[in-house]
């Protein structure tokens, strides 16, 4: 059936100076199959609801965002870590819906379930962002961050694709920013609720793209600014 917003989408393309790459939640809490949730999961005997979203984190998500990271990073391109998770001992400062994960996994500053996953660590001088929300714009100061890096199209990568990102992407788009969420460097508990977040977001709300057509889009770009 054809769809009545199909190509009402402005396009846009990509551009280095334009550009920044939000990686999202890409933590101990729940991207560790060993820590946080992958730890209590294990714990109580139920790892196999596990399996399909740590295996896509390690096979599929981890390897296409360091990937980007280094793309970006070679081409100059601002990059915002965010986090998820409480900032008091107590996880108070959490909205009530998002307390009991943080609590059952342990996530809360100061601990290891709060870090970023070392293999997509951030360098020295990347910003890192917390928040205490799933829309990184509602609680942490990530739009005032990418106006003062003169940023209008935001690249987002990372977990969960269904609650994080999509609610994060879906406010840049309200905000403003051309939006593209990575589709194979995200990754959700189930394939059916990373599918409908794309469809989503491709329908009403910007571009996916897979992490080959970022790449080769950046570096093109790349070149031909090299060449002129």
């Amino acid at each position: 059936m054809k769809d009545y917003l199909a190509g009402l989408l402005p396009p846009f393309r990509l551009t280095r100076e334009r550009t920044a790459l939000v990686v999202v939640d890409l933590q101990y809490a729940s991207g560790s199959r060993t820590h946080g949730l992958g730890r209590r999961l294990a714990e109580a005997g139920r790892s196999a609801e596990g399996e399909y979203r740590f295996t896509r984190i390690e096979k599929t998500v981890i390897p296409n965002v360091q990937r980007l990271l280094t793309t970006a990073r070679a081409t100059g391109m601002r990059i915002v870590y965010l986090t998820v998770g409480s900032e008091m001992p107590d996880y108070s400062d959490l909205p009530r819906h998002m307390r009991g994960l943080a609590e059952w996994v342990g996530n809360t500053a100061g601990r290891r379930e709060h870090e970023i996953l070392e293999e997509v660590a951030p360098q020295p001088g990347e910003l890192v962002l917390n928040k205490t929300t799933t829309s990184g714009f509602n609680s942490a100061p990530l739009d005032h961050a990418l106006r003062a890096f003169g940023a209008t199209t935001v690249m987002i990568v990372g977990i969960s694709t269904n609650s994080c990102v999509e609610t994060t992407a879906r406010d840049a788009a309200d905000l403003g920013y051309e939006t593209l969420v990575v589709e194979d460097a995200c990754g959700a508990a189930r394939q059916e609720f990373h599918d409908a977040t794309l469809i989503s977001i491709r329908r009403q709300f910007g571009r996916v793209a897979s992490t080959d057509e970022v790449v080769l889009e950046l570096e093109t770009k790349s070149e031909a600014a090299g060449a002129a």
